[in-house]
């Protein structure tokens, strides 16, 4: 009776004096903690989410509040009169519509120069063979590290003899060319391969060709982040358009808001709630539409082909 409870496969390992197999883990054992780590993880990242969007939809909120219910205590996160019209007043009452113009004339006009510099520089110091070549790029590249304040001075002085001072060239000058662009497309362009180079070489086209033809294409995605990133600081700038844009006429976006706090106890916080809004909004276009983009530059720059 005994025999007939035992299957064929496990008696003649038995008869033949073998060990049986052993039972392999059930691979659904583990995924009760991966569940859990996952929904750890999850709530971790939304946490992390709402406490830095929470700022955003605060200033969002007092851009449609009353003046007076802005710093109220406690604290309202929802208005209780939705005021919409500050944001038409935002416009009635100031410069917005030159601000904004004068912004974007330097956001785009930067980023193009930062780009177009930065992406040429960088296919020489990716491509071509020179002596000293390495040195200089460290040189170069250790700029990163200098403080713009510590040759802000000097840097004035200059502008202002050369007559551009109060002017957006002063700002576009100072601008035009970034060691950190230099850096990141340097870094993707060496995880192209040499090769392509090589055989454009020997169809006859030219440095500044393969340049255009073969490196910009291929590096779309570091082109994005850049520009995401230039596009970015510069719009945010606020400190370089106050030492060189004294004219209103020439004021930034940045500049222009700051004329709302004349004092600390004199000043309509509705509006330049209204106005901060509208200031993000082409930033967060722009990083909508790049954000795909700029995260492939990021993760990819530094990688060897």
């Amino acid at each position: 009776m005994t025999d007939l409870l035992v299957p064929d496969a496990t008696r003649t390992l038995v008869t033949a004096g073998a060990k049986p197999p052993r039972r392999r883990p059930v691979a659904g054992a583990k995924r009760p903690a991966r569940r859990i780590g996952r929904v750890i993880g999850y709530a971790v990242m939304i946490l992390a989410a709402v406490a830095l969007l929470m700022p955003f939809f605060w200033m969002i909120m007092s851009s449609l509040k009353t003046p007076n219910d802005v710093f109220s205590a406690p604290v309202k996160w929802f208005p209780e009169t939705w005021v919409w019209s500050n944001y038409v007043d935002i416009w009635t009452q100031s410069g917005m519509l030159t601000w904004i113009r004068n912004t974007l004339v330097l956001a785009v006009v930067v980023t193009f120069l930062q780009v177009l510099t930065g992406s040429f520089a960088a296919y020489g110091f990716s491509r071509m063979r020179f002596p000293g070549r390495d040195v200089l790029f460290l040189v170069y590249i250790g700029t990163i590290a200098v403080p713009w304040q510590s040759y802000m001075i000097p840097q004035f002085i200059l502008l202002s003899n050369a007559k551009v001072s109060n002017t957006l060239w002063a700002i576009i000058l100072i601008q035009a060319f970034g060691a950190f662009g230099v850096f990141l497309m340097k870094q993707y362009y060496d995880t192209i391969p040499e090769d392509l180079s090589e055989a454009a070489r020997l169809d006859g086209l030219s440095e500044y060709g393969i340049w255009a033809r073969i490196m910009l294409p291929l590096s779309v995605p570091a082109i994005a982040s850049l520009t995401l990133l230039t596009f970015v600081n510069t719009w945010n700038d606020y400190l370089g358009p106050l030492i060189y844009l004294r004219s209103p006429d020439l004021w930034t976006i940045q500049l222009g808001l700051q004329s709302f706090v004349s004092t600390l106890y004199d000043a309509n916080y509705a509006l330049l709630f209204a106005g901060l809004t509208m200031s993000v909004v082409p930033i967060a276009i722009v990083f909508l539409f790049g954000q795909k983009y700029f995260v492939e530059g990021i993760a990819t720059s530094g990688m060897k082909g």
